[in-house]
């Protein structure tokens, strides 16, 4: 196969800027309901980007939970490579592709954990087997093998009285700084729209070169 072959063409929709609203959150939703609709694979699923207190990045994908005027909001464990990454460095990028509609949604901004409170709200609504997976695994620490994992898990499941939310485990909060949205077009020629927060806290928008 020759790699530099692979291409694709993008012209289903294109971009006015006077046609994007004021919120970039509200613009977001706008998009994310209209992936609903398309049918996007797993549209609320993100690639989350941080950076390490040397300097060295790791990317993975989560799945977006809340969307508010505060921001983005996705859970995890506090204990896992991407929670301490973020206890030591704040700054992380979202990003968002919805293939069906060509489009790319990115974020930058900075992260807080949300309340004790919310993260058990969320917690508590989730499958029973989720709820066990979160407590079974250590996540991102070496284990000997997957026995280990599923006798944990049969443990739990003959005693569901313990499964409760444990302390390791709980929500962040996206709060952007930068959205930027990004729409395919025909001969690489792609529309860009980024929001920028100012120090008043009010949303510029500007359009970017492809």
């Amino acid at each position: 196969m020759n790699y530099k072959d692979l291409r694709k063409e993008y012209i289903l929709h294109q971009l006015d800027p006077d046609l994007m609203v004021e919120s970039p959150i509200d613009q977001f939703r706008n998009w994310f309901d209209e992936a609903i609709s398309a049918h996007a694979n797993e549209a609320n699923a993100m690639v989350l980007s941080t950076v390490s207190k040397e300097g060295k990045p790791s990317s993975r994908y989560l799945l977006l939970k809340e969307i508010s005027e505060r921001g983005f909001v996705f859970f995890t464990n506090y204990n896992s490579r991407k929670a301490l990454e973020m206890d030591s460095n704040p700054y992380v990028c979202l990003v968002f592709y919805w293939r069906e509609l060509e489009r790319q949604v990115r974020i930058e901004g900075r992260v807080e954990k949300i309340s004790i409170d919310e993260s058990e709200e969320y917690f508590n609504s989730r499958p029973l087997g989720s709820r066990i997976s979160a407590i079974a695994s250590p996540q991102s620490q070496s284990i000997s093998n997957r026995k280990v994992l599923e006798d944990k898990i049969k443990f739990l499941n003959e005693h569901p009285e313990l499964v409760v939310m444990p302390e390791h485990w709980g929500g962040y909060l996206v709060v952007p700084e930068c959205i930027e949205f990004w729409q395919g077009r025909e001969s690489r020629m792609h529309d860009r729209i980024c929001y920028k927060r100012n120090f008043e806290g009010h949303w510029n928008k500007e359009i970017l070169a492809p």
